[in-house]
């Protein structure tokens, strides 16, 4: 394994899941704001494929303007979580940047981008959209997990133009915090960027904003249809 951590500050702190073989995909999976990459890979833990590197990063502690300003780990900050809300266009970018650095460096490494999937989260979720969307590789897809597409009005000219990317986006029918109406409306969303066919819309009855084993399921289905063992 070539390459230095060290230049890429997330991958320095990541949580790594390692394959039982050797490694020819990866999967970048960011966690939800006050949250860090640990949960997320004893969950990732329990959905394991062999040939797959899963890689957990952490968000840095900021300031979120939701929380009254308070210091925690987060991807951007946040003002609102309503489909108007005013957004942290630089701190969206910024972060989309800092996980590209991750894929570039995974590419480095010997795994080429069409193996690579970006995943999330909530707000984990919302950057892995709005990261895969404007990258310049066609990834092997996107798993977007009760979330929205950040910065939605400039789409669908902000996308780099990868319209095969598969999407599988997973909601909870009881989320409160990010309701599933706006789940769905990311969904038509997504139909105006990528082939309308690449997107798979799934929600879960009595769901409130987590995970559960069904959806796990489908996301392991999901990584193993667009990142088969070679």
């Amino acid at each position: 394994m070539c390459g230095n951590n060290m230049s890429v500050p997330l991958l320095a702190e990541a949580v790594t899941v390692s394959g039982m073989e050797k490694e020819t995909a990866a999967v970048i999976f960011l966690h939800g704001l006050g949250d860090s990459g640990h949960g997320w890979a004893d969950t990732l833990k329990g959905i394991q494929l062999s040939h797959v590197k899963f890689i957990c990063p952490h968000a840095p502690p900021i300031p979120v303007t939701l929380n009254m300003k308070a210091m925690m780990p987060a991807w951007f900050d946040l003002m609102g979580l309503s489909p108007d809300s005013q957004e942290d266009e630089s701190g969206i970018k910024k972060a989309a940047d800092s996980i590209k650095a991750i894929i570039e460096h995974e590419i480095k490494n010997g795994i080429p981008p069409h193996r690579i999937m970006l995943g999330g989260f909530s707000q984990g979720g919302a950057l892995s959209l709005y990261t895969a969307l404007t990258c310049q590789h066609q990834l092997a897809g996107i798993v977007a997990l009760s979330c929205w597409l950040p910065l939605h009005r400039s789409f669908p000219s902000a996308s780099s133009g990868n319209k095969n990317i598969p999407i599988l986006q997973c909601h909870g029918e009881m989320d409160v915090m990010i309701p599933v109406q706006f789940g769905a409306m990311t969904a038509e969303k997504l139909k105006s960027i990528v082939n309308p066919q690449m997107i798979t819309f799934k929600t879960y009855q009595g769901l409130p904003h987590s995970s559960c084993p069904q959806e796990m399921a489908a996301v392991k289905e999901f990584i193993e249809k667009y990142l088969p063992q070679i």
